[in-house]
């Protein structure tokens, strides 16, 4: 199975939670990871990239549970700077999430790959969403929870059509075939837009699958969860606000989402995250 993480240093616990629950959960008899990053700054930020330690210490992780596990750290420093998302940069949109856009200018990317956020968890078996038939698909994705209601491409005939992109299986043959990631990538240069990337996939993408939200669940655990979602979330009890809480934030996943059905890993987290650091 393989796997695709874009992220800086901010990006590591929630690779590392990730990759535990992989490893744990997801059927995979093998996995290739790969997680893109680069030396990035704006007006208002500087970045910086996802550690080579970091990459280090959760190779070591995939390697002792299976000898042929991989993981690639690929610095994506030259692409961004040739082909910076301009309209973007000094808006809330972290510029790391537009290195998946760049899959396709990397010879390493194999031609089936599933593209995760890191505020991602496994929770059960995903080989028969990965193993799915894409022939002639560029991606499949889940209904964002929220944006559905708001967003949409008339072009696709569909009542909801507005994928989230936190968790994308990707067909990179179809992807290079049709130029979509180029085309997304002229997109963020010229247009300013709200949540650019996914926008931009979104109003591109000419073959698109929808899956069921057991694939992508962004707002709340149900029973058939196989992939949950750590996103923000609109909340209206006891009064209308938004809702952040990321998987490393252990303490708030009690407290807040009550929630203990990662217990395990999270303890396996909190046991050895000090080693992502030097």
């Amino acid at each position: 199975m393989n796997i695709l993480f874009c992220g800086d240093e901010n990006a590591e616990d929630g690779v590392l939670i990730s990759t535990l629950s992989l490893l744990k959960n997801s059927g995979a008899k093998e996995l290739h990871l790969y997680i893109l990053t680069m030396e990035a700054h704006s007006d208002k930020r500087k970045y910086h990239p996802f550690s080579k330690h970091a990459a280090d210490f959760i190779r070591s992780l995939l390697v002792k549970a299976n000898p042929k596990n991989t993981l690639e750290l690929i610095d994506c420093t030259d692409l961004f700077i040739k082909q910076p998302p301009t309209a973007n940069m000094n808006t809330r949109f972290t510029p790391y999430a537009m290195l998946r856009l760049f899959a396709d200018e990397l010879p390493q990317i194999p031609d089936r790959i599933l593209y995760l956020d890191d505020d991602i968890v496994i929770r059960s078996d995903i080989t028969a969403f990965y193993k799915q038939n894409i022939k002639g698909i560029e991606l499949v994705g889940v209904l964002d929870y929220w944006g559905r209601f708001f967003f949409h491409n008339v072009k696709t005939k569909r009542v909801f059509d507005y994928l989230n992109s936190g968790v994308l299986l990707l067909n990179m043959t179809k992807i290079k075939q049709t130029g979509l990631f180029a085309k997304v990538r002229d997109m963020m240069q010229t247009k300013k837009m709200f949540l650019p990337d996914q926008s931009a996939i979104n109003k591109l993408a000419v073959a698109k699958r929808v899956v069921p939200r057991r694939y992508n669940e962004q707002y709340r655990l149900q029973k058939n969860t196989k992939i949950q979602h750590f996103t923000t979330s609109f909340r209206f009890w006891p009064y209308f606000h938004t809702q952040t809480v990321k998987p490393w934030d252990v303490d708030r996943v009690h407290s807040v989402l009550h929630l203990h059905e990662y217990d395990d890993l999270l303890n396996e987290y909190l046991k050895i995250r000090n080693n992502l650091k030097e």
